[in-house]
C-alpha cells in the first residue's frame, strides 16, 4: 500500500506540461504490480540503475544551479529538475527494491566531474553551461536511452515506468532548448 501512495503522489510531478501525457501512460501502477519480488532480467536492472544514475545527477545539478545561478529563469528550471527528478528517483528506488537491485548511491565520475567544473564557474557562464550540459546534453542522452529501453524492456513494470517518464524528460529538454542561456549564453530574468 504504502508503494501505491508513494506513486500516487510521484504520478503528480510538477511538470505542468508533462502532466497530462504522464497521467495517460498507465503507468501509475509501477512497483506494486502482480509481479512484485521477481526478479529483473540483467537488461532490466541495469534500465533501473540508468534512471537512477541519471535522476540522481538531475537533482545534484538542481541544486548546484540553485545555488549558483543569477537567473530567476535557470533557477526555475532547476527547481523543476529537483522536483521532478526527485520523484522519479523514488519510483525507481521502490521498483529496484521490489525486485532486488541495487542502485547506485551516487552519480558516475562524468557528472561528478561536470559538476566539479560548474562549481567553478559563477553568473552567466555558469547558466551557460548548466543549461547546456545539465538542460540539454543530459536530456538528450536520457531521452534517448528511454526510447531504446522503452523498446528492450521484459518486465512490464519496468517498460511502463520507463514509458512514463520518457515524457517529461521530453518536456524537460524542449524547456531548456527554449531557453536563450541554451544557445546563446545570455540570462533574463535576472
Amino acid at each position: 500500500m504504502e508503494n501505491r501512495s508513494k506513486q500516487a503522489g510521484a504520478a503528480g510531478m510538477t511538470n505542468k506540461n508533462a502532466t497530462s501525457s504522464m497521467g495517460a501512460s498507465g503507468a501509475g501502477q509501477s512497483a506494486a504490480g502482480t509481479a512484485t519480488g521477481a526478479k529483473l532480467s540483467t537488461g532490466d536492472a541495469k534500465i533501473l540503475k540508468d534512471m537512477a544514475m541519471a535522476n540522481m545527477a538531475e537533482v545534484e545539478g538542481g541544486k548546484l544551479a540553485q545555488s549558483k545561478s543569477q537567473s530567476s529563469e535557470v533557477k526555475a528550471f532547476a527547481q523543476q529538475m529537483i522536483d521532478d527528478h526527485t520523484a522519479n528517483l523514488n519510483e525507481v528506488k521502490a521498483l529496484a527494491q521490489a525486485r532486488g537491485v541495487t542502485l547506485p548511491t551516487e552519480p558516475d565520475a562524468k557528472h561528478k566531474a561536470m559538476a566539479a567544473k560548474l562549481e567553478q564557474m559563477s553568473g552567466d557562464a555558469f547558466d551557460k553551461a548548466y543549461m547546456k550540459q545539465a538542460g540539454v546534453q543530459d536530456h538528450k542522452a536520457v531521452h534517448a536511452k528511454l526510447m531504446a529501453a522503452s523498446k528492450k524492456a521484459k518486465d512490464p513494470e519496468v517498460k511502463a515506468l520507463v514509458d512514463k517518464t520518457e515524457p517529461v524528460v521530453a518536456q524537460h529538454l524542449k524547456s531548456a532548448e527554449q531557453m536563450p542561456m541554451a544557445k546563446t549564453g545570455t540570462t533574463s530574468g535576472k
